[in-house]
């Protein structure tokens, strides 16, 4: 249990995400569309500690209001992780345990895909926690039926995603340095996706092409139709630096090619009067996400390797 005691004392980053750009290209008949979005993971998010028991309880702290146990991603990861677990026969899956202790600064519903990377969070910590020695791929698989952006946080890099969003290729966009800024709006995924303006038929590009265009989202025009907050501080960030929606949150995100510039349009949005409420931080783009930077200096001081 020594390994285990070492990985309790450890705050597990759940960084968020950033969609660099999104472009829809076609609706399938099923009612879902086919995109193609560049995800970047950024050196800011939510943490996790673990502490396993042998008694096959899943706890979370604190609880999050108006969110089941049976209903949090936290819980759902970590029960499909035992789950397979029982599945491939490992001896005492039905006992294995774990209390999670969830630090959440991530704003709910903001496109930053917090809930997906607690999951990712959670299956990767405890498959070594657990030691399961589930690879990637496997954890990955898992990951999908929670959500369609966990497999992105379970592999750790920056991607080029395709599909409906389940095909990844590894990308190494440049690392920028962000402000990103939550509008008091919350915005629902299916509002955007089902608008009859939405476009749908943004012509598919190799990545290479993607990379060296300025970069868009098809799902800004309808969230800055329907959400006039939104609108109003894109169109205040745009004074400063090219900006963007992230996926279909109503999240902004301005980029900078250095903090200095970055931290001082943060400053100038604090002495806004009217944007006191605006919830804004600063965080660098990185293209290996922080959680497996973690996991591989865990392994290296434990000489321990999934």
């Amino acid at each position: 249990m020594s390994q285990h005691s070492t990985l309790t004392q450890i705050e597990w980053p759940s960084p968020a995400k950033l969609n660099l750009f999104l472009y829809i290209t076609g609706r399938l008949d099923n009612g879902y569309h086919e995109l193609q979005t560049l995800f970047q993971f950024i050196d800011f998010g939510d943490t996790l500690k673990f502490s396993t028991n042998l008694l096959g309880n899943i706890t979370i702290s604190p609880e999050i209001s108006g969110v089941p146990l049976e209903s949090n991603l936290i819980w759902k990861a970590a029960q499909a992780l035992k789950d397979e677990a029982k599945l491939q026969g490992i001896p005492n899956a039905k006992t294995l345990g774990a209390d999670i202790h969830l630090h959440k600064v991530l704003p709910m519903g903001g496109g930053l895909g917090g809930g997906s990377s607690n999951a990712a969070t959670t299956l990767v910590v405890l498959n070594t926690a657990w030691n399961l020695n589930f690879s990637l791929d496997k954890l990955a698989e898992l990951g999908l039926k929670l959500g369609a952006d966990v497999p992105v946080f379970v592999r750790g890099q920056a991607a080029f995603a395709e599909g409906v969003g389940e095909k990844l290729t590894t990308a190494t966009p440049n690392e920028k340095w962000y402000l990103v800024i939550k509008p008091e709006e919350n915005i629902a995924t299916a509002d955007i996706f089902t608008h009859p303006n939405l476009t749908r038929n943004t012509p598919k590009q190799d990545l290479t092409t993607l990379l060296q265009q300025p970069y868009g989202n098809d799902c800004e025009k309808i969230v800055t139709l329907l959400y006039p907050e939104v609108a109003k501080q894109l169109s205040w960030l745009l004074q400063y630096a090219p900006s963007r929606l992230t996926g279909t949150g109503s999240c902004l995100f301005a980029e900078f090619d250095t903090q200095d510039e970055a931290e001082s349009v943060l400053e100038k949005l604090h002495n806004q009067t009217e944007s006191n409420s605006v919830f804004g931080f600063i965080a660098k783009g990185v293209n290996t996400s922080p959680l497996h930077k973690t996991l591989a200096d865990y392994k290296q001081a434990n000489h321990n390797s999934i």
